[in-house]
């Protein structure tokens, strides 16, 4: 089984600890250019624990997190390019619309806006 990004509104995404223990976090998913892609902050844990151990797991999720299929193994990569980036916000924008624009109004309002990161998944 592999995860549709373009069909699933939520995943859960399995990142791992030094110690191995796994942490899940529900988030948004989409497809940039055909690549599964997720966003979160700059100074967020996962993204810490994926430049520490870039082997990752997502299952389709609830927006609380409670998973609603079978789990995937995938490798994840932080885009550290300004191009990436912007085509990982725009895959979120065309596919999520008024709420990522709101999302994103709000990330400016508070300064966050520069700290978006985007992360590639390879399933």
């Amino acid at each position: 089984m592999t995860i549709d990004p373009e069909r699933e509104r939520y995943v859960n995404l399995a990142t791992f600890r030094r110690d191995g223990t796994e942490v899940r976090t529900p988030v948004w998913i989409a497809a940039a250019e055909g690549v599964p892609v997720v966003y979160t902050n700059a100074t967020s844990w996962k993204v810490k624990r994926i430049r520490n151990n870039e082997n990752v797991r997502l299952a389709p999720c609830t927006a609380r997190g409670d998973i609603r299929g079978d789990w995937v193994d995938a490798t994840a990569r932080i885009v550290d390019h300004d191009a990436g980036r912007d085509r990982g916000i725009e895959a979120f924008v065309e596919k999520y619309g008024w709420q990522m624009r709101l999302a994103l109004l709000m990330s400016r309002f508070s300064g966050r806006y520069d700290d978006i990161t985007i992360i590639e998944l390879e399933l």
